[in-house]
């Protein structure tokens, strides 16, 4: 249960979101459930990730914003093991890198960031351009099969 500064925080997060989307990206806490998040990034032009939707999801801390979120992505994207809590700088692996003046949508900016660089890190994994391509030219379909995408796309 997220506490009364989490809740107002997200609360004002989610309607600096739907203001104002971040480029490739679209998110949203679940009605239920304010500190699990869902969101959406579209492969931008110019990756290999281009024409593919990656879905995954953000789950807050009751303590928000002052502990980080876990971040997932579920979509297999050739970049990331599915459903595998990503180590980031703004995820809950590094506690004491986090900056509670980061946002949902520095933490989505800052996923996609890492997403089309080339660091490793836990739950990334290496695969070729061409290997990204084919995931992307898949991700729109393996989402369909999934309800919550289908909510938050």
């Amino acid at each position: 249960m997220a506490t009364k500064t989490a809740y107002k925080r997200l609360t004002k997060e989610y309607l600096a979101i739907q203001a104002n989307p971040p480029p490739f990206i679209t998110a949203k806490p679940l009605e239920s459930n304010i500190l699990e998040w869902h969101y959406v990034i579209q492969g931008p032009p110019d990756s290999p990730y281009a024409g593919g939707e990656y879905y995954g999801r953000l789950n807050f801390p009751a303590e928000y914003p002052y502990k980080p979120p876990s971040i997932r992505m579920i979509t297999p994207s050739g970049r990331f093991q599915p459903d595998t809590r990503l180590c980031l700088t703004m995820s809950d692996f590094h506690p004491s890198l986090w900056n509670p003046s980061w946002s949902v949508s520095t933490i989505l900016n800052g996923l996609l960031s890492f997403m089309v660089s080339e660091e490793t890190t836990t739950g990334s994994i290496k695969t070729s351009t061409a290997e990204k391509k084919i995931y992307a030219a898949k991700a729109h379909l393996w989402n369909l099969r999934h309800q919550k995408f289908r909510g938050v796309s």
